[in-house]
């Protein structure tokens, strides 16, 4: 199971999701940028209406000549009108001339629409022949010849996204008529037309003209282009954007690996790491000190390394907390079994009564301890459920101070300083109650009878404090802080043992730090001890 896991890994290590997510989108967002660039269809346009402008200009001046150069013969129809009418010969001459030296096709028509001049076709004894001239080869070799393919293939794409519609197809009967091209009509009538079809090889460019003689029109003109020429200058610049695409391309791909190498490695390593700490039973496993990347992932490792040591600590308390419990509890329980076992053997019925006191003491210090001890294992996660808000400790205080006053009756309480809103503090009421009944209480225990329990209260730098000081002997020299430490237990002589579990003062100090403040220990210098709980002023 371990060596399938260990494949798994050595998987994701070798093919990163992240750097191929990162890798997608850059050039996905490039590759829609450059598709959108490489239609160029304002740009086909205007090359399409300047071709046109230009073989309208050309289609008048052919048209001009040959109204003025065609010779004319005059045919009667009838007594009442006459007509004129172009020489076939001489107009397939001059067409055939005008056409020769501008690589455009030129087609006359007569005005009753038959095709008199065709610039391809050439007229002799055994009929017409067709001349069709072949396009240059694609300068680029077998490179060109490809991308043209897939520039095709784009285009053909294209072509299918809505107002995207390609132009009308071109078709050419065999035996031609004016009819079969409608700009060949209106200049028939008068009036130069154009248009442009869609042709295997590109697009065919047409206008058609009038062609006059003293404001009659005698035919018309129809020049022909392909769109070979916009079609190069077209491909040119999109070879160009390609060039320019590829280059950015690569520098998209280098920068994407590395921002994915910047990103996927280190959280691999922070991920390894977690692994590392999840399946080890030591602390040698350590999350990586990525705090110097100065970015989110450093943030990531620096909280991880923290949370990592926080768990290593809480495991330590809880490790701590189950021995003291275990120790704690394993005292009365000895002493319990041991009176019980005494108590089946002794039949003088005065000891069996006492060794019963004692076991109901011992009960009573089991019910104590395991009640301390619960109360304890419930106050982080109360702690960190809790909702706070602001506390008046004054009234607290003093209605604490009444109560306990009321109940030492041999024992004087007294309270000192501000009270009100001056000694604001955000927190949980309850809690806080817990931990000043708590000292206050302490601090009665150990004053002696008549002695004097005095709680003071003030303000500093945004902080409030609290003192609670008694007349008792004080707290043992280097005991300072051990006092609050759980099930520490240091009682007034007297006082019947196994009264107290040990765990109020750690509580009192769980419970004051979880509010941001601290609590401290210390012997007055006139005798007795001083505690003193400083919490942040709301």
């Amino acid at each position: 199971m371990v060596s399938g896991e260990h494949r798994r890994s050595g998987r994701r290590r070798r093919s990163s999701p992240l750097t191929r997510r990162i890798l997608a989108v850059n050039v996905l967002a490039l590759a829609i940028l450059v598709a959108g660039l490489l239609y160029l269809g304002e740009y086909r346009r205007s090359l399409v209406a300047a071709e046109l402008a230009a073989l309208r200009t050309q289609a008048e001046t052919f048209a001009a000549a040959l109204g003025e150069g065609v010779a004319l013969t005059e045919a009667a129809t009838g007594r009442e009108s006459t007509g004129r009418k172009l020489e076939p010969r001489l107009a397939r001459q001059m067409v055939r001339r005008l056409a020769a030296t501008t690589g455009t096709r030129a087609r006359l028509f007569a005005d009753d629409g038959v095709l008199v001049a065709d610039s391809r076709r050439l007229m002799g004894p055994g009929g017409a022949v067709e001349v069709e001239p072949l396009p240059p080869p694609p300068a680029g070799g077998r490179t060109n010849a490809w991308l043209g393919d897939l520039l095709a293939i784009y285009d053909r794409v294209a072509e299918l996204l809505p107002g995207l519609g390609t132009p009308p197809p071109y078709r050419e009967n065999a035996e031609q008529k004016a009819a079969d091209y409608e700009e060949v009509v209106l200049a028939l009538s008068g009036d130069a037309a154009e248009r442009v079809r869609g042709a295997a090889s590109g697009m065919v460019l047409t206008v058609a003209v009038p062609v006059q003689r003293y404001k009659e029109v005698l035919a018309a003109l129809m020049l022909s282009k392909g769109s070979r020429h916009i079609d190069e200058a077209v491909f040119d610049v999109r070879l160009a954007i390609l060039q320019v695409f590829a280059v950015a391309l690569a520098v998209t791909v280098l920068l994407s690996l590395y921002l994915a190498g910047t990103i996927a490695r280190p959280i691999r390593r922070l991920a390894a790491a977690a692994e590392r700490v999840r399946r080890g039973h030591n602390r040698h496993a350590t999350i990586p000190d990525l705090a110097g990347r100065g970015d989110e992932i450093g943030e990531l490792a620096v909280s991880l390394k923290a949370m990592t040591e926080a768990l290593w600590q809480r495991m330590d308390a809880i490790e701590r907390f189950a021995a003291d419990v275990a120790h704690e509890i394993k005292n009365p329980l000895t002493s319990l079994r041991s009176a019980v076992e005494t108590a089946s053997r002794v039949e003088d019925p005065e000891q069996q009564k006492q060794l019963m006191t004692i076991v109901q003491e011992d009960v009573q210090r089991l019910d104590r301890l395991i009640s301390d001890i619960s109360d304890a294992s419930r106050l982080d996660a109360e702690l960190s459920r809790a909702e706070t808000g602001p506390i008046a400790l004054g009234p607290m205080l003093a209605t604490l101070v009444e109560v306990h006053g009321t109940a030492a009756e041999d024992r004087r309480l007294h309270l000192e300083g501000p009270g009100g809103n001056d000694l604001t503090v955000n927190g949980m009421e309850g809690r806080l109650v817990q931990v000043f009944r708590n000292l206050i209480a302490n601090a009665v225990s150990f004053s002696p009878p008549g002695g004097l329990v005095t709680v003071r209260t003030g303000t500093e730098n945004g902080w409030v404090r609290v003192e609670v000081d008694d007349d008792g002997p004080g707290i043992p020299p280097g005991k300072e802080d051990a006092i609050f430490e759980r099930f520490y237990s240091e009682r007034p002589q007297g006082e019947k043992f196994g009264t107290h579990s040990g765990l109020g003062l750690s509580i009192s100090k769980q419970i004051v730090e979880a509010h941001g403040g601290t609590v401290a220990a210390e012997n007055r210098p006139e005798g007795g001890a001083r505690f003193t709980v400083r919490l942040p002023a709301a």
